[in-house]
């Protein structure tokens, strides 16, 4: 019974993502725009105009409050919140959701944890930053990413640090590698701040990069596990280098070459910076670079628009390089706001972004969203340094400072591993695995019989199954439920002979196992 149940659940809770149509699919979309068209949604528009692609509709209040919460915090929205929400007949209702989940607390977790990714920050092989590398780096990258730190000098900070890397937090960057060879770092540095993959340039453009990495020196102390990063006070003599974009510098024995760099790499002008800054942020919020994959910038993989990756590169700029700028110019345009349903059938569609992309939660995020519906903590590990890894219960997983302290769920997920910095380490496919894990294990199942979100709901509807549902629906999917959703829980109630708090697990089991629930839409 309850496996033809889940499959009714989940037909028509993904329903919408199947459909596409001209007409509003409620309660997934909107006929009229409440938001007005940006210069950035003018450069997407055309491009789609030029293709004959028609754009999706404007996404619900629904759905835009449960998006918002995902892309911008890395949680779901609480019951009262979605209750405030989708009340409110406040024509800026939208606009003033963004601006509090810019303060919100998860903000700088979820933002730290996708740099972190990017930055390998994890103590154990093959990056060996040790616990203490691994604390003081995140809280430095969380502190950034809270606080809006300018992106020319977060650059300039990890590019130029010298010291311990277990006090000076921005040293960890070159601790992060896998060798300290001149063309290690170069690769490193290539990747994280140009986007490009130092291994696919010509030999000499390597040689040449590698030079200014050249008296980058590393030295043990005392203290177990901590390494000095320091420039190499050995005699030298003057020596040329050659930019990325073919500029020569002659850099004496009194200057710091990874200062040189930097200099040049945080130009308002340089052809890579500002580039690669925006389009890894477009890719964070709407799951496609401009230029895709976001780390494989080269002459022959060009933008899918350029102008529109040329608008937000004057706008980095223009901010006086203020990310956060950015990403709010992405959240705030029509583009991001758009419905996850197709409009067109052009295979382009979705390159072009012509509609948002749905994609699974990541890993992360999704073990998080299981453990504040059923009110249990994640079980972590790490077996080296610390066999017994203690996190406690409330730390939320987005949280999480080392890429080393694993769970199995997170790896089954997709969580990146944290070896290369490279995006496509994480990994959002779908697999059976997954899916039996869901539908099948106990730990799911135990989370929902002691889940207090439901029993809050199963209390307030005071004996009323439709109310239950209701609650049940508006906790978990942001949504009231849908007609012939209310028809099928009805029908099961009745058929099930099951108590109505039984009735409402086995709901909630199916909701937690629809795409609905599991994806970004």
């Amino acid at each position: 019974m309850r496996s033809v149940l889940s499959v009714l659940i989940v037909m028509i809770v993904t329903a919408a993502t199947l459909h596409a149509a001209s007409a509003p699919v409620a309660p997934w979309e909107r006929a009229d725009w409440p938001t007005a068209e940006g210069e950035l949604d003018r450069h997407v528009r055309s491009v789609l105009d030029a293709r004959g692609i028609e754009p999706a509709l404007p996404c619900s209040d629904e759905v835009f409050l449960r998006r918002a919460y995902i892309d911008i915090t890395g949680t779901m929205p609480e019951l009262d919140v979605t209750h405030l929400f989708l009340g409110s007949d406040v024509p800026g209702k939208r606009s003033e959701l963004i601006d509090t989940l810019w303060g919100n607390e998860h903000f700088a977790d979820y933002w730290a944890l996708k740099w972190c990714d990017a930055l390998r920050v994890k103590a154990e092989f093959p990056i060996n930053l040790w616990p203490n590398g691994v604390q003081i780096y995140h809280r430095w990258v969380r502190d950034a990413v809270r606080e809006n730190m300018s992106y020319d000098e977060f650059a300039r900070a990890l590019l130029t640090s010298s010291g311990s890397n277990f006090r000076v937090a921005p040293v960890n960057f070159y601790r992060a590698m896998q060798g300290h060879a001149p063309s290690s770092i170069a690769a490193v540095v290539a990747l994280t701040f140009m986007g490009s993959r130092y291994e696919d340039w010509p030999q000499e453009q390597q040689d040449q990069l590698a030079r200014f990495f050249s008296r980058v020196a590393f030295k043990g102390t005392a203290e177990w596990k901590e390494e000095i990063v320091f420039l190499d006070p050995a005699p030298c003599e003057t020596f040329t280098a050659t930019f990325p974009d073919g500029t020569t510098v002659e850099i004496t024995p009194d200057q710091d070459p990874r200062e040189v760099f930097a200099d040049w790499l945080i130009r308002p002008d340089n052809p890579w910076f500002a580039r690669a800054a925006v389009n890894r942020a477009w890719y964070w919020l709407m799951g496609r670079g401009i230029i895709d994959e976001p780390d494989d910038i080269r002459d022959d993989n060009p933008p899918v628009n350029p102008e529109l990756l040329a608008y937000l590169e004057r706008e980095l700029v223009a901010s006086d390089w203020d990310l956060q700028h950015v990403m709010r110019l992405i959240v705030e345009s029509r583009t991001w706001r758009q419905s996850s349903i197709p409009q067109s059938g052009d295979a382009q569609a979705e390159a072009l972004f012509a509609h948002y992309m749905t994609r699974r939660l990541d890993a992360e995020v999704l073990i998080d969203a299981l453990c504040w519906f059923g009110g249990d903590g994640e079980t972590y590990s790490s077996p080296i340094p610390e066999p017994f890894t203690w996190i406690p219960e409330y730390h939320p997983t987005i949280a999480l400072a080392d890429g080393s302290i694993t769970s199995q769920f997170l790896e089954m997920f997709g969580r990146p591993s944290r070896d290369t910095g490279r995006a496509s380490e994480r990994s959002n496919d779908p697999t059976q695995t997954q899916c039996l894990q869901l539908l099948n294990a106990t730990d799911v199942q135990r989370r929902i019989s002691q889940s207090p979100k439901l029993a809050a709901a199963f209390a307030q509807a005071k004996g009323d199954g439709a109310e239950a549902m209701r609650l049940l629906y508006l906790t978990l999917l942001s949504r009231e439920p849908m007609p012939g959703e209310m028809l099928v829980a009805g029908d099961y109630a009745k058929t099930a002979k099951l108590k109505p708090l039984q009735v409402a697990q086995d709901m909630a089991w199916a909701l937690i196992n629809s795409k609905e629930f599991l994806y970004r839409h």
